[in-house]
C-alpha cells in the first residue's frame, strides 16, 4: 500500500515538473497561445477577411465602397474559386431543404429570386470598378446591363431548373429600371438558360424612390395575396431579405463588392 502510494506522488511530482518546464520553455520563446500560431496570416489579409465576413453579418451596414487596401483580397476571393465554392456550398444548402418539401397540386408554391449577382453575375463589369474599391457609377452600371452580358452564376441556374422542374413556381424581382433596362435583362436571363420562371418584375415608376426593402416587401406582398406559398426566398444583398412576407426560409449569397441600402 505505502509502495503504491510513494509511486503514485512520485509520478504526480514528475508530470508538475514537467507542465513547469514547459511553461517556463514558452515564455521563454514567447509562445502565443496555440489557436494563434497555427499558420501565420498577413495583417492586411486577416483585416480584409474581418471586414469580409462582418459585412456577410450583416453587422457593417449601409458601407459605400469597399476598403482600398482589400482590393488584393476581394479579387481574389471573387475570382480565385472561393466565392463559387462558397456559392455552391449554399446551393447545396437550399437543395437539401427543397427536397424536403412537398409540392401542392394547386400549383401556388413559389420561391423569390433576385437576378444581380444571384441568377446573373456582375464581376466583370466590377472587375473595372476595381471590385468595390470606386463609388457605384448608376450610369456605367446601366450601360453595362443594356449590353446583356451577364453571365450566369451556375449554381443558381441549376438550382432554378430543378425549382422549376419540381413544380415550383418562380418569381424573380430586380430592383434594375423597367423603362430601360427590361428588354436587354428579359434577353440576358434567357440567353443564360434562366427559361420558366412564372413571372420577373422590375422597378417601375411606381416605386422609384422607394428603398429596396420597400420595394421588394411590396412585390412579395402582392404574390402572396394572390394565393401563393413563398418556401424561399434568395438573394446577394440583406435588403433582398428583410421587410415584410419573406416566406418560410432565406438564403443570402455572399457580394463583398457593393452594398444596396
Amino acid at each position: 500500500m505505502e509502495l503504491r502510494t510513494i509511486s503514485a506522488m512520485a509520478k504526480r511530482v514528475n508530470e508538475i515538473i514537467i507542465f513547469v518546464f514547459v511553461a517556463l520553455f514558452s515564455k521563454a520563446i514567447g509562445a502565443k497561445p496555440y489557436w494563434r500560431t497555427r499558420w501565420p496570416i498577413d495583417r492586411v489579409s486577416n483585416e480584409c477577411l474581418t471586414w469580409q465576413l462582418a459585412v456577410e453579418a450583416n453587422n457593417v451596414r449601409g458601407w459605400r465602397i469597399v476598403p482600398a487596401h482589400c482590393l488584393s483580397h476581394i479579387e481574389a476571393y471573387m475570382t480565385g474559386g472561393q466565392y463559387e465554392q462558397d456559392v455552391n456550398y449554399i446551393v447545396e444548402q437550399i437543395e437539401s431543404y427543397v427536397s424536403e418539401l412537398v409540392v401542392g397540386e394547386d400549383g401556388m408554391d413559389a420561391w423569390v429570386l433576385d437576378i444581380d449577382d444571384t441568377c446573373l453575375s456582375n464581376v466583370i463589369y466590377y472587375k473595372k470598378k476595381k471590385y468595390g474599391c470606386e463609388p457605384y457609377d448608376p450610369m456605367a452600371f446601366k450601360a453595362w446591363a443594356m449590353k446583356g452580358e451577364c453571365p450566369a452564376i451556375p449554381g443558381v441556374l441549376g438550382l432554378f431548373s430543378k425549382l422549376v422542374d419540381n413544380g415550383f413556381k418562380v418569381f424573380l424581382i430586380t430592383g434594375r429600371d423597367e423603362e430601360t433596362l427590361a428588354p436587354s435583362t428579359i434577353a440576358n436571363l434567357h440567353d443564360q438558360g434562366f427559361i420558366g420562371y412564372e413571372r420577373l418584375f422590375f422597378r417601375s415608376p411606381a416605386y422609384k424612390g422607394k428603398s429596396a426593402v420597400v420595394y421588394k416587401s411590396e412585390i412579395r406582398k402582392q404574390i402572396m395575396e394572390e394565393g401563393y406559398r413563398i418556401w424561399g426566398n434568395v438573394g446577394d444583398q440583406w435588403t433582398d431579405l428583410q421587410g415584410d412576407c419573406l416566406g418560410n426560409r432565406t438564403f443570402k449569397l455572399p457580394n463583398p463588392m457593393y452594398c444596396v441600402p
